[in-house]
C-alpha cells in the first residue's frame, strides 16, 4: 500500500462549496459497496471503513479524487470493466483516495464496418476527448485510472488526458496525472473441426469444376485464426461461390453463422490481431502511460495487478513530470519508434498528432515523419496470423514471464542502434532506464518458441510511410503492411485509374466476379496507354505482346500481374463522410487472389488496423475541399514510387511518346465541371451521416482531425517545452 499525498493546490470546490459534498459521498460509497460485493471472496483489506462522514472529510482534504474510466460494456474489450474497476475503486480508497467511477460509449469498428456507424468513428475519439474533458471538469477530478479499450477510445482518452493537464497548468492547478490499463488480449477463435471439413469440400469442388481462384482465397481464409476480420473475407469468397453456383445461399449463411459463434471468447478483451486498438496498445504504453504490471495479459487483472498500477501514483501526484501532457510529449519520439517497429496501424498516424495537438503541442504529420526517419528503423515484430504469433501469443509470452513486451521491444530497439529516450518518465514513477536495469527476461531471444519480438530485424524499414505527390499534399501507406515480394510487385510501377465516388460503389463492384471482364469488354483503358504500361511495367514482355489486340494483350498482363490499377475511393474524408476505414474494399481485393496482384487501394478514407496490402490513405486535401483526388477518372495514370515515398500524376501523351512525366495542374482546370458534379454528389450524400456528428470545424488528416480550437492553441515546442 503507497499512502497518497494530498493535493497541493489552492483550488479545491469541495472545500468552498458544500454541494459536491452533499451529492458525491453516495455515489463513492455506492461504488465502493458494489466493487466489495463484485470481489466476494477475493476482497482483500479490511473491515469497509468508507462512512460517508470519512468520505465527507477526505473530500474536504483535498485528497486525490481519482476518476476511474471504462468503456460501454456493448464493446467486447470492455465486457469485464466492472471487475478491473472494483478492484481499482479499493485500492484507491486504501491509498488515501477517493474513487470514482464513469464510463464512455466506446464504438466497436468491426460491428461499425456494415452499417452506417463507420461514419461516426474517427469523430468518437474526438467525443470520447470531450466527454472526458466534460466530466472530470465538472466533477473536479484529479487524476484517472483508465481502462483502455479498443478502436479509437485509447487515444480520445489520452487526448483528454493531456488536454486537461495543459488545461490545469494554465490555470495554474496542480497537474492531472493517469494511469492506463489496457484491456486484456482476446484469444482468437478456431474453425470448428466439422466446419473445416466442409469448407474444404467446397474448395476441392471448386477446383473440380475450374474455380481455382476461389478455391485458393477459400484456403487462404481458412489459415486464419477465426476474428471478426477474418470474417469479412469469408464473406467475400463464399458470396462469390454463391454466383459462381458452388454453393446455395442458403448454406452461405449456415456458414457465416458457424463462424461468427466461434470466433469470440466470452470474457471479451482487444481481439489478437494487430488491428488499431493492440497497436494503441503499444504505442500509449510507449507513451509511459502503461504499467508493466498491466501491459500484456491473458485474462482481466487481478487486485495484485491493479495495486502495483495505483501504488506507483503516490510519487506522481503533483510532480508537472508525470502530468499526462508531459508524459506524452517526453515520451513521444519512443512512442513513434515502438508504433513503427512493432507494424502499427495507420489510424495512429492521425491519432498521435491529435494526442500531441489536444496536449498544447504544435504537431503534425510531418512532425511525426520526421521522427520516423530521422534514424530507420528495423521492422521486429515477427507477427502473423497464420503461424501462431498474433498478439494473444505476445500476451503469453509476457504472462509466462518470458518477454516484457514493449519493454523488450524498447530495449532491441537500443540493441539495434536505434536512439531511444532513456531518460523519459513513465507512470512507474520511473524512467525508462530504471525500468531497463532489470534485466531478467528483456532481451526478445529469451522467447524460445515462436518470439514476436525480434532481436535481429525482419527488414531495416518498418512503419507507416507518408507519401506526397504532384496531385496531393500528403497520403500515409503502411510499409509495414506489404510484404517485400508485395512492395516489389508495385513499387516503380504505372497503374491505371479505377475511379468510384465512394465506398459503397467500390464495395459492389469489387464483389463482382466479372469486374476484370467488364473492363477489357468495355476497354475502359485505351489501348495505346496499355501497351505504354506494359513498356514500363513489364518490358521484358514489350516486344513479344506489343502486337497482339486488346483482350489478348489485356489477359496477358493481367496472368502475368504486369497490369496496375489504381482503384480510387474518393468522398470518404472528414469533412465529407466522417473518415470512414475502407477496410471492406480493401479485404475484398485480399480475398481475391488474382486483384491483389494487380490493385492498389488509394483513399483520402482511412483504413483499419488489421487492412494489408497494397493501401493508401488520409489523402490530403480530400476530395470535398477540392483536393486532386477529385478530379481523377477512370483511364488515367499513375506513377506508384513507394520506396521514395511518391505517387505522380502521368502526363498520358508522354507516357504513349515512351517518356515519364508528371504533370497535372491542366487536369484542374479541364475538369472543372466534372468536380461540379462530384461535389454536388459529396454533399447530397453527405446527409446520410448525422449533422450533430459531421467533422466541420476540423483539421484535415494531416494535422490530426482535431476540433480547429484545439489546433490554433497548441503552440508549444514539444522538443523543449517539457519537464
Amino acid at each position: 500500500m503507497a499512502l497518497y499525498p494530498k493535493i497541493e493546490s489552492s483550488i479545491n470546490p469541495y472545500r468552498d462549496n458544500v454541494q459536491g459534498k452533499a451529492n458525491e459521498p453516495i455515489t463513492v460509497a455506492g461504488l465502493l459497496d458494489r466493487s466489495k460485493q463484485i470481489l466476494g471472496s477475493a476482497y482483500e483489506g479490511p473491515q469497509p471503513d468508507w462512512t460517508l462522514e470519512e468520505i465527507y472529510n477526505r473530500l474536504e482534504e483535498n485528497a486525490p479524487r481519482i476518476a476511474i474510466i471504462g468503456g460501454s460494456s456493448d464493446h467486447p474489450a470492455h465486457i469485464m470493466d466492472f471487475k478491473t474497476s472494483a478492484h481499482a475503486a479499493i485500492r484507491i480508497w486504501q491509498n488515501g483516495g477517493v474513487p470514482f467511477y464513469f464510463s464512455t460509449p466506446v464504438m466497436c469498428d468491426g460491428t461499425a464496418q456494415s452499417n452506417q456507424g463507420m461514419s461516426y468513428s474517427l469523430q468518437s475519439r474526438n467525443a470520447v476527448a470531450q466527454m472526458v474533458v466534460n466530466q472530470i471538469e465538472a466533477h473536479s477530478y484529479h487524476g484517472a485510472f483508465v481502462i483502455q479499450g479498443c478502436d479509437k477510445q485509447p487515444l480520445g482518452v489520452v487526448s483528454a488526458m493531456a488536454h486537461l493537464d495543459r488545461l490545469r497548468r494554465y490555470r495554474g492547478e496542480a497537474p492531472f496525472f493517469a494511469t492506463f490499463a489496457p484491456a486484456h488480449v482476446l484469444q482468437g477463435g478456431t474453425i470448428p473441426t466439422e466446419l473445416f471439413a466442409e469448407l474444404e469440400e467446397v474448395a476441392k469442388k471448386a477446383e473440380e469444376q475450374g474455380a481455382d481462384d476461389i478455391a485458393y482465397d477459400l484456403r487462404d481464409a481458412m489459415d486464419y485464426i477465426l476474428q471478426c476480420s477474418s470474417n469479412t473475407a469469408f464473406q467475400g469468397v463464399l458470396e462469390r461461390a454463391v454466383e459462381r453456383g458452388l454453393i446455395s445461399k442458403a448454406a452461405h449463411k449456415d456458414y457465416e453463422k458457424r463462424l461468427a459463434v466461434a470466433t469470440c471468447d466470452g470474457s471479451g478483451g482487444v481481439c489478437a490481431f494487430n488491428g488499431t486498438g493492440n497497436s494503441s496498445r503499444h504505442i500509449v504504453a510507449g507513451m509511459g502511460l502503461v504499467h508493466p504490471a498491466l501491459e500484456l495479459l491473458t485474462e482481466s487483472p487481478n487486485q495484485e495487478q491493479v495495486n502495483e498500477a495505483l501504488d506507483s501514483l503516490a510519487v506522481m501526484i503533483n510532480n508537472p513530470v508525470f502530468g499526462a501532457a508531459n508524459l506524452m510529449a517526453r515520451n513521444i519520439r519512443n512512442a513513434i519508434r515502438i508504433h513503427s517497429s512493432s507494424g502499427g496501424s495507420t489510424n495512429l498516424m492521425m491519432h498521435v498528432v491529435a494526442g500531441m495537438l489536444f496536449g498544447g503541442y504544435k504537431f503534425s504529420l510531418w512532425d511525426l515523419d520526421e521522427i520516423h526517419h530521422a534514424h530507420p528503423v528495423p521492422d521486429l515484430f515477427n507477427y502473423s496470423l497464420t503461424e501462431g504469433r498474433d498478439i494473444f501469443a505476445l500476451a503469453m509470452q509476457c504472462c509466462d514471464s518470458e518477454s516484457r513486451g514493449m519493454e523488450s521491444l524498447f530495449y532491441e530497439l537500443l540493441q539495434n542502434g536505434v536512439p531511444m529516450d532513456v531518460d523519459a518518465p513513465t507512470v512507474t514513477g520511473t524512467t525508462w532506464r530504471e525500468r531497463l536495469a532489470n534485466t531478467d527476461h528483456l532481451a526478445a531471444d529469451n522467447v524460445k518458441d515462436n518470439p514476436v519480438i525480434l532481436s535481429k530485424p525482419r527488414r531495416p524499414f518498418s512503419g507507416v510511410d507518408v507519401l506526397t505527390g504532384n496531385f496531393f499534399e500528403s497520403a500515409v501507406v503502411k510499409i509495414s503492411g506489404m510484404t517485400t515480394l508485395q512492395l516489389d510487385q508495385f513499387d516503380k510501377k504505372a497503374a491505371f485509374v479505377l475511379y468510384y465516388e465512394n465506398e459503397d460503389e467500390a464495395n459492389r463492384n469489387l464483389l463482382d466476379t466479372e469486374l476484370l471482364a467488364k473492363i477489357k469488354a468495355e476497354k475502359r483503358f485505351a489501348y495505346d496507354n496499355l501497351l505504354a504500361l506494359l513498356k514500363q511495367n513489364g518490358p521484358e514482355h514489350y516486344e513479344a505482346w506489343k502486337n497482339d489486340d486488346y483482350e489478348t494483350l489485356f489477359d496477358k498482363m493481367v496472368e502475368e500481374a504486369v497490369l496496375k490499377i489504381a482503384i480510387i475511393v474518393s468522398g470518404q474524408g472528414p469533412a465529407a463522410f466522417g473518415m470512414p476505414e475502407m477496410f471492406t474494399p480493401m479485404q475484398h481485393i485480399n480475398a481475391n487472389r488474382k486483384l491483389k496482384r494487380l490493385v492498389t487501394l488509394i483513399s483520402d478514407g482511412r483504413y483499419s488496423g488489421v487492412s494489408y496490402g497494397a493501401a493508401i490513405g488520409h489523402m490530403t486535401p480530400e476530395a470535398k475541399e477540392g483536393g486532386g483526388i477529385l478530379y481523377l477518372q477512370t483511364g488515367d495514370l499513375l506513377y506508384l514510387s513507394l520506396r521514395e515515398r511518391k505517387i505522380e500524376f502521368i502526363d498520358e501523351a508522354a507516357f504513349r511518346g515512351g517518356k515519364l512525366e508528371f504533370r497535372f495542374d491542366h487536369i484542374r482546370q479541364e475538369r472543372t465541371e466534372l468536380a461540379e458534379e462530384r461535389l454536388a454528389s459529396i454533399n447530397k450524400r453527405q446527409r446520410l451521416v448525422a449533422a450533430s456528428n459531421r467533422m466541420v470545424g476540423h483539421t484535415d488528416a494531416a494535422n490530426g482531425v482535431v476540433p480547429l480550437a484545439v489546433a490554433e492553441e497548441a503552440v508549444l515546442d514539444y522538443k523543449i517545452d517539457v519537464d
